[in-house]
C-alpha cells in the first residue's frame, strides 16, 4: 500500500478510554434517572458520537435528557481521566517509528479528544490535527469525519490507512475509501471483537500495538520509496 497518512481513532487506540467514558456515562444517567449499565453502551454504542449515542438513548426512553447533561457527563469523564487514564501500551514507540504524518479522527469532542491525549503524554504526537465527528455533518459509520480528515492534511483518500477499534469506524473508513486495519488491544474488547472488525471490513487486525509496527513500517517504505524501487 502506498501511505501518505495515518489516521488514528483515539479512544481505545491511542487511550485506554472506552470502559472509562462508559462508566462515567452510565453514571451521570443513572443520576438523570436513565438505568443504562456501561457494558451495554459499549456494546451498542463504542465507536459513535456522544451526540448519536444520546439521541438513540432519548429516543427509546421517550423522554429528554437535563439540558446540562453533556457539562456533567464531561466532567465525569474528566475526574476518571485524571485518576485512571493510561495510553495503550506500546503506542509511543509506534508514532515515533512513523515517517508519515499522522492525524486524529474521534467521535469524541474536541476538548474530550485533547484532555486523553493531553493526560497521556501524547499531545506532542498530534498537535493540532485533530478531527472530531463535531466538525461534520455525519459520524461514524458515515465516511464524513474521515474524508474530512484527509482532505485537511492534503491527503487523497486511497492512501490514507486508518487504525480503528470499532465497527463504526472500520464501516467508515471503507466507506471514504481508504484501506483500514483493526485493532482489538483495548481493555473493552471482547472476545469475537476481531471477528466483527473483519467482517466491517477491517484488511487486517493487530491484537496489540506493536503488531502494527511491520505493517506502518511497510506502508512508509512504500511512500517514501523512489520511483522505479
Amino acid at each position: 500500500m502506498i501511505c501518505d497518512l495515518v489516521i488514528f481513532d483515539c479512544d481505545g487506540v491511542l487511550i485506554d478510554s472506552e470502559k472509562l467514558i462508559d462508566r462515567a456515562h452510565a453514571e451521570t444517567l443513572a443520576a438523570c434517572g436513565f438505568e443504562i449499565a456501561a457494558e451495554m453502551l459499549s456494546e451498542r454504542f463504542c465507536g459513535l458520537s456522544d451526540k448519536d449515542m444520546l439521541a438513540a438513548i432519548e429516543r427509546e426512553h421517550g423522554s429528554a435528557l437535563p439540558a446540562d447533561y453533556e457539562t456533567r457527563a464531561a466532567e465525569a469523564v474528566a475526574r476518571a481521566y485524571a485518576t485512571s487514564l493510561r495510553p495503550i501500551a506500546g503506542v509511543e514507540a509506534v508514532l515515533a517509528g512513523l515517517a508519515v504524518p499522522v492525524c486524529v479522527a474521534s467521535s469524541g469532542t474536541p476538548a474530550q479528544v485533547r484532555r486523553g491525549l493531553a493526560a497521556t503524554g501524547l499531545s506532542p504526537c498530534f498537535a493540532d490535527r485533530i478531527f472530531s465527528a463535531s466538525m461534520v455533518a455525519h459520524g461514524k459509520p458515515a465516511p464524513d469525519l474521515f474524508l474530512y480528515a484527509a482532505a485537511q492534511m492534503g491527503a487523497a483518500p486511497d492512501r490514507c490507512l486508518v487504525i480503528e477499534d470499532s465497527e463504526p469506524g472500520i464501516k467508515a473508513a471503507v466507506a471514504a475509501g481508504m484501506r483500514a486495519i483493526g485493532f482489538v488491544g483495548g481493555s473493552h474488547c471482547r472476545p469475537g471483537h476481531a471477528e466483527r472488525l473483519t467482517a466491517a471490513g477491517a484488511a487486517r487486525v493487530a491484537g496489540r500495538m506493536t503488531d502494527l509496527i511491520p505493517l506502518l513500517t511497510d506502508a512508509d517504505r512504500t511512500a517514501a520509496a523512489p520511483a522505479g524501487d
